[in-house]
C-alpha cells in the first residue's frame, strides 16, 4: 500500500515551509510558542523543534528593573545530539525539505554548531533557503549566554544568515561597535553586517537620544549601497515577554510576502507587535493590575486579527 503523501510538500503553501528551532514555554508565549501560531495565521506550514522545553519563562532574560512573576521553573534541554536525530528522522522520511529556517535562543556552543550543520543539510535540499537569525544573547548591556557564544555567531552564523534580527546590545557585540549612539552608528553597523554576510538587516529596537527606533537595510544587489530605512516606535512603559521572537517571527512572515520590500514588512510587523502590546497592557489594568510592577504575558490568541490584517499605523522614513 502506498504512503499517504505529505501535503505540505506536495501542495506547499504559497508562503513557504519554515523549520523553527527555539525554546519553548507550557504557559505563556515566547520562542516557538510565540512563533508558531503567528506564522500559520500569515500562511506558512511550521515544523518547530524546541530547543529547550520548560514550564514557563525562567526570567532569566529580564530587565532587572522589572521582576520575574514565576518564582521557578521546571523542564528540558534539548542536546546538540538529540537535534542531530530529529534532523536524521526527518530526513529517512524525505522531510527536508524547507523554504526558511527561523532560529531564537540559543543557550550553548555545542547547540549552535549542530544547528549551522542543520543549515548545510538544508541548504543541500535546497540551495534557496532562506536563513532568518534572531542572534538572541542579551539587552541593556547584560548578557544572557555563555560569551563564547558570541565569536561563534560572528564568525560562523552571520554569513550564513540571510536576516538578522538584532537588539541593540546584540549588533553592538556582533560588529565591535562599542556603543551605537546614533542613527549613523546603526547604519554603520547595518553595513558591516552586510559585509560579513545577510542581505536584509533589522535592528529591532535602538534608544538613540530618547527615541525608540527600527532601522532596517536591504543590500539588493552584493556590493551596492543598502536601501536603508527607520521607524519610530512609542516606548510602552512596560515589560513584555516574547516580544523579539514574535517580532522576528512577524519580519520573517511579511519579508516573504514583500522580498523586494523591506520598509512594508517592517511596517506590518511593527504595527502588528504594537496593537498586540497595548491590548495586553489594557487587558492587565483591566483586571486591575499594575502593568510595571512584573513582567508580562502578551495577549497572543486575542490577537490575531492584529497578526492577519494589522492596520499600519507606523510608517518608514527612508534614509538618503
Amino acid at each position: 500500500m502506498a504512503r499517504p503523501p505529505i501535503l505540505s510538500l506536495a501542495l506547499p503553501s504559497e508562503t513557504g515551509r519554515v523549520l523553527s528551532i527555539q525554546s519553548h514555554t507550557v504557559q505563556g508565549y515566547v520562542g516557538n510558542k510565540a512563533a508558531v501560531f503567528p506564522l500559520q495565521l500569515l500562511g506558512y506550514d511550521v515544523d518547530p523543534i524546541n530547543s529547550v522545553q520548560f514550564s514557563n519563562h525562567t526570567g532569566n532574560l529580564l530587565y532587572t528593573t522589572f521582576s520575574n512573576r514565576y518564582p521557578t521553573f521546571r523542564g528540558q534541554v534539548l542536546n546538540g545530539q538529540q537535534l542531530c536525530d530529529l534532523i536524521e528522522g526527518l530526513a529517512a522520511n524525505d522531510l527536508l525539505y524547507y523554504t526558511h529556517l527561523l532560529t531564537g535562543y540559543i543557550g550553548s556552543v555545542s547547540f549552535l554548531d549542530t544547528v549551522l550543520q542543520v543549515v548545510d543539510r538544508l541548504r543541500m535540499v535546497n540551495p534557496g533557503l532562506i536563513y532568518v537569525c534572531d542572534p538572541v544573547m542579551g539587552d541593556e548591556g547584560k548578557l544572557y549566554v555563555p560569551p563564547d557564544l558570541v565569536s561563534v555567531y560572528r564568525e560562523k552564523v552571520i554569513p550564513v544568515a540571510s536576516m538578522l534580527t538584532p537588539n541593540q546590545f546584540e549588533v553592538e557585540l556582533l560588529t565591535g561597535l562599542r556603543l551605537i549612539t546614533s542613527e549613523s552608528d546603526g547604519l554603520k553597523a547595518c553595513n558591516i553586517l552586510h559585509a560579513a554576510g545577510p542581505s536584509k538587516v533589522v535592528i529591532t529596537s535602538l534608544n538613540i537620544e530618547g527615541k525608540l527606533l527600527l532601522i532596517g537595510s536591504h543590500q539588493k544587489l552584493e556590493g551596492q549601497p543598502p536601501h536603508q530605512f527607520k521607524i519610530i516606535i512609542p516606548k510602552i512603559p512596560a515589560y513584555f515577554t516574547g516580544t523579539g521572537d514574535l517580532m522576528t517571527a512577524l519580519l520573517l512572515g511579511w519579508s516573504n510576502k514583500y522580498p523586494d520590500n523591506l520598509e512594508k514588512a517592517s511596517e506590518l510587523a511593527v504595527s502588528s507587535l504594537q496593537a498586540l502590546l497595548h491590548r495586553t497592557l489594557e487587558d492587565y489594568k483591566a483586571v486591575g493590575f499594575d502593568p510595571q510592577s512584573s513582567s508580562l504575558e502578551i495577549r497572543l490568541i486575542q490577537s490575531q486579527d492584529d497578526i492577519r490584517n494589522p492596520e499600519v499605523k507606523f510608517k518608514a522614513e527612508e534614509y538618503t
